[in-house]
């Protein structure tokens, strides 16, 4: 998996490519969104439109990240997630809790 950060205004964006799993992640997507909230960053959207797979350890690396910015505050948004992992947060519920966008211009627009 490859990260890699921009910011808009005030809103961090990490851009994820490749593949989100137990194998292929080692929790560097959560340790990213860690650093951000104790460097005080708020607004947070990861954009999934590059990520080819994901698994339950993805999932779980997505939900630790929505956790740490919501204790702070803070918002987390998810755009461009594909077919597949739109299916896994349905199954999951967890497109409940999370802000989903199909392009990062919505993401953007809906930060308070």
């Amino acid at each position: 998996m490859e990260l890699s950060q921009r910011q808009i205004g005030d809103v961090v964006v990490l851009d994820l490519s490749g593949k989100i799993t137990l194998t292929d992640s080692d929790g560097r997507v959560k340790d990213r969104v860690t650093a951000l909230v104790a460097d005080g960053y708020k607004k947070v959207v990861l954009n999934l439109s590059r990520v080819t797979d994901m698994d339950s350890t993805g999932l779980g690396e997505t939900v630790a990240c929505y956790t740490s910015m919501t204790r702070c505050q803070g918002e987390i948004k998810l755009v461009g997630a594909t077919a597949r992992i739109k299916s896994l947060l349905v199954i999951t519920k967890l497109i409940n809790v999370f802000d989903c966008y199909d392009k990062l211009e919505e993401a953007l627009a809906a930060f308070k």
